[in-house]
């Protein structure tokens, strides 16, 4: 077992407003839906367990592109929108923030009873990523969330946060279960780090791979650790910057949804009727559904689909993201029925951006954008938690037609 990756935060107090976390949650359910269809549940495990791809969730669903209240939030908004479909999609969320965390392997046991899993060997792997996080590997981080994802075949990932109130950071650390299978068969004696902390049983006969490699991630400086799996570390300012953004592929999302119709694309004709502003949210939606891993170091460019609840880089665009939410359920919903065609639609999407930027130039006008999406806001009913945005001043209050 090895954990896949980690990502520092600056801790961010406050609240999703109750609009923001329903759309959240269906916007969550519809991505996850739309993951398990074309690529199954490995797939969907193997993204939720890379911080950047996660990070990149969190924009696209209008958290704060940077701070740690995505994990929460988030992780908070697809247990309740998966966990009541759970037996039908095959996937199941246990877990939470503060008493919920430790309600983790009561959860597991539940949903073993209802599956036919292991209880105890879920329960033992949600006790020991949380033991090598929280005391095994001493970094200053104490853990207040952890959530284990699990599958109808056991596989899992989970998703932990600890906090460091002195450096006004947070930590979030993700584990995968990858190919593990060996630890369900009889007890073996604790196997303890050196120097650092203790470390959880390990308990099956097969496990011996296992134990030594949590023994020696327990041995290692984390320092050293830290180079051998994904590290995301975002900046303390809020604001989006150019640098913290790829511009080219933002700028090319950007220009297919604005600068060219849809009618230019035959691959999608099926999405006409939505209007240019839903192309460039529909189009890194999209992407998140779709991308390889290697398009996922700019979490902060997926903040350009619906905003950010503070206001960074612009206020949530409610309508868009309502129009975002329709489209994916409708997708979902056909190829369920067996008609993918609007499912393949939104797929091209993602391929024409990439087969597009390859050509394309940005300029340097992200300022400028920024604010042409914060003085439009209001046309899309843009709203962050301090309230509606309002039109500039001397710009007539007319509602933009989306379709």
């Amino acid at each position: 077992m090895k954990r896949s990756g980690s990502a520092d935060l600056p801790l961010h107090y406050g609240y999703v407003p109750r609009w923001l976390a329903e759309r959240m949650a269906k916007l969550g359910l519809a991505v996850t839906e739309s993951i398990l269809l074309e690529y199954g549940h490995d797939a969907f495990l193997s993204r939720m367990s890379s911080p950047f791809w996660f990070q990149s969730l969190g924009a696209v669903m209008g958290m704060d592109w940077h701070s740690s209240g995505i994990t929460t939030s988030v992780m908070g908004a697809l247990k309740r929108a998966v966990n009541p479909r759970a037996k039908e999609l095959g996937l199941y969320i246990c877990g939470g923030k503060g008493r919920f965390s430790r309600e983790a392997p009561a959860e597991l046991f539940e949903v073993a009873e209802r599956t036919g899993l292991d209880g105890d060997y879920l329960a033992r792997c949600s006790k020991l990523s949380a033991k090598v996080d929280n005391t095994a590997v001493q970094d200053g981080f104490q853990l207040y969330t952890h959530n284990f994802i699990v599958s109808q075949r056991g596989d899992w990932t989970v998703i932990q946060q600890g906090m460091s109130p002195g450096s006004q950071m947070a930590r979030r650390y993700h584990w995968h279960s990858g190919q593990v299978r060996s630890f369900v068969e009889e007890p073996h004696a604790a196997v303890c780090g050196q120097n650092v902390g203790p470390i959880l049983n390990l308990t099956a006969r097969e496990a011996a791979s296992a134990r030594t490699g949590i023994v020696q991630l327990a041995q290692e400086k984390p320092e050293l650790m830290m180079r051998e799996i994904q590290q995301l570390i975002m900046p303390s300012h809020h604001d989006v910057r150019a640098e913290d953004v790829d511009l080219k592929r933002l700028g090319t999302v950007l220009w297919m949804a604005h600068e060219q119709s849809v009618r230019n694309f035959e691959e999608l004709l099926l999405l006409q009727g939505a209007g240019p502003r839903t192309i460039q949210s529909l189009a890194l939606v999209s992407e998140v559904i779709h991308g390889t891993p290697a398009r996922f170091h700019d979490p902060a460019r997926f903040a350009f689909a619906h905003g950010g609840k503070d206001g960074h880089p612009f206020p949530v665009p409610v309508k868009v993201y309502d129009e975002t939410i329709a489209t994916l359920q409708t997708a979902v919903h056909k190829a369920k029925l067996g008609h993918s065609e609007k499912q393949e639609a939104i797929k091209a999407l993602h391929s024409l951006a990439v087969i597009a930027e390859k050509d394309f130039v940005p300029n340097d006008r992200f300022d400028e954008l920024v604010q042409k999406e914060r003085d439009e806001s209001w046309r899309y009913g843009g709203r962050t938690v301090f309230g509606k945005a309002q039109p500039p001043k001397g710009k007539k209050a007319t509602q933009l037609v989306l379709f």
